[in-house]
């Protein structure tokens, strides 16, 4: 069954009964070679609002850039709870072809059919549901005895592709699916065109990111789900990077700089995830928070709508109470003036060049 939506972002849709959704899929629990993982089930026959179009996704096995699927969206707050495998908390959006949706129409309630229990236990004891548990384990071809786990993450090359050599992406597409709005659109074009520019002349890219520390420092808070804390400034979290903007590991992204200052709760405390690349559950060995509501936005990496969960240390934060401000101090820093800033940098040292070479002998011009 081949269904297409054309879904845009917030619209009303209901996850499509168990039946319908087993009528769509391969002997390893695939339909377009996209996962339906056991995490999914508690979502059948349940409403959800269209979070966004997966028409691009970043690319976290290869980390060559942006991917592209088709007839694919999120869901707003429908995420993988790890329940299937082994606990990663990793909390990932989840995929959604449009093959196992329909739309909701204008009804807000929940339908009868939305119990979750129900369709996890429809799941288990049925005999054509059986590859949607089985599946989340790959096969020890190697003979090793290493358990490797498969989910949507560590299979994104299948049910993906590359983009052409060159080829550029139109936020145009985003925004008329909703995913951005014109002027987010504009702002990505011109900080896209303007980053490639820098990298082409080895110039600094925006935002820019520092770390020049040798060793890492390091913080235990303690921190618990539920509790308040504030996002240190921009420059309080680069001094405890080194020069590859790490600590201890762990990297300091610049889709992390608009929370500098903000105030969040707690997630949760990650102790487990797994590696997308080899589908190794990766122990956390240092202390590493999830902040609630806190996402990647993309805005410096293409339109990817994935809103995966940064990691923090704890040195990057400090305790809040809960009345404590929540404005921020715009760790971005304004782009226009950094433009400027950069153009003006550059015509300096033009400048600066041209004065040099005007007072050396013609003989070592």
């Amino acid at each position: 069954m081949r269904s297409v939506l054309n879904l845009r972002r917030g619209e009303l849709v209901e996850v499509r009964s168990l039946d319908e959704i087993l009528a769509t899929l391969d002997d390893r629990a695939r339909f377009e070679a996209l996962p339906f993982m056991p995490e999914m089930l508690p979502f059948i026959g349940r409403r959800f609002r269209v979070a966004g179009r997966a028409d691009s996704t970043c690319d976290r096995v290869e980390r060559k850039g942006l991917r592209t699927m088709t007839d694919a969206v999120h869901l707003e707050d429908v995420r993988c709870d790890g329940a299937s495998h082994d606990g990663c908390e990793a909390a990932c959006l989840i995929y959604w072809k449009e093959a196992w949706l329909k739309r909701g129409g204008a009804d807000t309630r929940q339908p009868e059919s939305g119990d979750p229990d129900s369709s996890v236990q429809a799941a288990i004891v049925s005999a054509d549901a059986r590859s949607i548990f089985t599946s989340t384990r790959a096969s020890d071809e190697m003979g090793t005895g290493e358990l490797r786990y498969r989910c949507q993450a560590t299979e994104a090359l299948d049910y993906t592709s590359p983009r052409a050599a060159g080829q550029k992406h139109s936020y145009w597409q985003d925004v008329r699916c909703g995913n951005v709005r014109w002027h987010e659109a504009v702002r990505a074009t011109l900080v896209e065109r303007f980053n490639t520019f820098q990298q082409g002349r080895g110039g600094t890219q925006y935002p820019p990111l520092g770390g020049s520390g040798t060793t890492t420092p390091t913080a235990a808070l303690d921190l618990r789900p539920g509790e308040f804390v504030q996002v240190r400034t921009r420059d309080e979290i680069f001094q405890t990077l080194d020069a590859e903007g790490h600590n201890r590991g762990l990297s300091f992204d610049r889709e992390m700089l608009m929370y500098c200052g903000g105030t969040y709760q707690v997630l949760k405390r990650v102790t487990r995830i797994i590696d997308e690349p080899t589908g190794r559950m990766i122990p956390m060995k240092r202390d590493c928070i999830i902040l609630d509501g806190v996402v990647c936005t993309s805005r410096y990496h293409g339109p990817c709508r994935r809103a995966i969960y940064p990691f923090w240390r704890e040195i990057w934060l400090t305790r809040a109470p809960a009345t404590a401000p929540a404005a921020r101090t715009n760790g971005e820093g304004s782009f226009v003036g950094f433009v400027l800033t950069s153009a003006l940098n550059m015509m300096a040292r033009r400048l600066l060049g041209r004065a040099q070479r005007a007072h050396l002998p013609k003989s070592s011009r």
